[in-house]
């Protein structure tokens, strides 16, 4: 199972994107999912406070191979959400906040957990917890200078950027060396998926792919 985890780092490093879903219906969440996987993106987590989190997750992972599309839970604020939206299904849980009782479960489980933190003191606790990656947030209102200064004392830690990430910055987010961010609303727009324009969704998120992946 460490050799799995070590994976799912690595397929992060490697895709770079994950797609955070909020708030949408439960009738969507497969033409969503569908949307941004033929667009590129291959991490997906839909946050627990999205009315039928659960069963979005367990219909996402009977919907995709295993090792083809990655389905996460994310807000998750305690020790149980995470039980629950393991026993659902998600093979990676993102949280908010540093909570080392969450850390140390999903630890337990062998399932790969990126806490939400700010300052240094939390990133080392969330290492030293047990974490292999930290969730830097929230970065839309600390800005690329915060995670510029961050990293250069911490250039050894493996951090997802979340917050703030759209078309216009996205390559910078990588120049300051994260292996990965986390993007909302920018990449799962809800004004596509009320007007059912899931060809729109696949568009934007091969954008979003593309830029990630460009080379300088």
């Amino acid at each position: 199972m460490v050799m799995y985890e070590s994976y799912l780092i690595k397929r992060i490093e490697q895709d770079k994107i994950i797609a955070i879903v909020r708030g949408i219906e439960r009738k969507d969440s497969i033409p969503v999912a569908e949307a941004l996987v033929e667009g590129g993106i291959r991490f997906i987590e839909v946050t627990m406070n999205t009315e039928g989190a659960l069963e979005i997750i367990n219909e996402w992972r009977k919907h995709f191979k295993q090792d083809d599309v990655f389905i996460g839970a994310g807000t998750v604020l305690n020790t149980e959400m995470a039980s629950a939206a393991i026993q659902a299904g998600a093979q990676y849980i993102v949280t908010p906040n540093l909570d080392e009782d969450v850390v140390e479960l999903s630890c337990k489980q062998r399932i790969e957990i990126f806490p939400g933190v700010v300052t240094p003191t939390e990133i080392m606790k969330a290492i030293k917890a047990g974490a292999n990656a930290v969730k830097l947030f929230p970065l839309g209102s600390l800005g690329l200078d915060y995670l510029k200064e961050i990293r250069a004392p911490l250039s050894n830690v493996k951090m997802i950027a979340t917050g703030g990430v759209n078309l216009n910055n996205i390559r910078e987010y990588f120049k300051h060396g994260v292996m990965g961010v986390g993007i909302g609303s920018n990449i799962v727009n809800k004004t596509m998926i009320e007007n059912r324009d899931f060809k729109g969704l696949t568009e934007l998120a091969k954008q979003y792919v593309e830029l990630a992946n460009k080379e300088e």
